[in-house]
């Protein structure tokens, strides 16, 4: 195998180590880190998106990180455009890229291709988003079922962001999801990814996700959250669904204590973590998945190939 043809993908839950494992890497085979997280993209949003920190940026090269001003949405098609210019600089470069993150959306774009379809008005999607808040993700399934029988078998019922992301699509354009995906075109070859999935166990990975949400009090998550309200970023931007902002406008307006709003950020964390893993078992079967023993020893493959 000739790793400087291949594209490295690292994923995992949100606290299993993904950036310190690529930094690692990146220095053992030439690599430089391409970021494949959705939050970390936002400039102003470092601590709570649990951004690599000035230490980490000085041990690897690292791009896509912090560049996108709150106020922007930014969409799926638009970084995967930077991320496709960002290979194509590394590779001249002679390097290997390395793409890093927790968005599983992000990486299927690149794996499989983005679907091009067309805006859903914000209306649409918010009457949708009510409607399965009221049915509940079980009769939502079912109306979803009647609406798109494509989808069946082929998006999981408990599923809620991707079955609640088919209904809008066919009950706006008139065509099933799975049809938009079946005229989806690939960027790259399947044969150039190698792809890893950091598999933590659940226990651990609380344990590490507690330590974590201490660290950014200590960091200044409250200054943070502080300087975002300040920018009056609108409600239905990305930036807004950010683990930690709400929770400490909560406490800043006296509606909650500090370690409610601490356990608040916490349990969310974790809800996040387990809808990761479960994207992952319905959409990353084909990806090698790496426990925390394994690693290592990971590492050493990849830089015996490289050598």
């Amino acid at each position: 195998m000739d790793l400087k043809s291949k594209i490295i993908l690292i994923s995992g839950p949100t606290s299993s180590g993904k950036s310190n494992f690529a930094i690692k890497l990146a220095n053992q085979i030439n690599g430089e880190i391409i970021n494949a997280d959705s939050m970390q993209v936002y400039k102003q949003l470092k601590i709570l998106t649990a951004r690599p920190k000035k230490e980490d940026l000085k041990k690897a090269k690292h791009h896509l990180y912090g560049f996108v001003d709150v106020k922007k949405n930014y969409s799926t098609g638009e970084w995967l455009n930077a991320l496709l210019k960002k290979i194509k600089y590394i590779r001249k470069n002679n390097n290997i890229p390395i793409i890093v993150g927790g968005t599983g959306l992000y990486f299927k774009a690149l794996t499989d291709g983005l679907v091009k379809i067309p805006n859903i008005p914000i209306r649409v999607r918010n009457k949708v988003r009510l409607m399965q808040k009221k049915l509940g993700q079980k009769n939502f399934y079912i109306k979803l079922l009647k609406l798109d029988p494509l989808i069946k078998n082929k998006i999981e019922k408990n599923d809620v962001q991707r079955t609640i992301r088919a209904y809008e699509i066919k009950n706006y354009t008139k065509v099933s999801i799975i049809s938009w995906f079946q005229k989806t075109q690939k960027y790259i070859s399947s044969d150039e990814f190698i792809k890893l999935y950091i598999d933590y166990p659940r226990e651990a990975l609380i344990k590490r996700i507690n330590s974590r949400v201490d660290s950014m009090f200590e960091e200044g998550a409250i200054e943070e959250v502080k300087r975002f309200r300040k920018l009056k970023v609108k409600k239905e931007n990305s930036p807004n669904k950010v683990i930690g902002i709400k929770e400490i406008t909560n406490f800043l307006n006296k509606q909650c204590t500090l370690e409610q709003a601490k356990e608040l950020i916490a349990i969310k964390t974790r809800q996040y973590a387990k809808r990761q893993a479960t994207w992952a078992r319905g959409q990353m079967k084909s990806w090698q998945k790496i426990n925390t023993k394994g690693l290592n020893t990971t590492l050493k493959k990849l830089k015996k190939i490289s050598t």
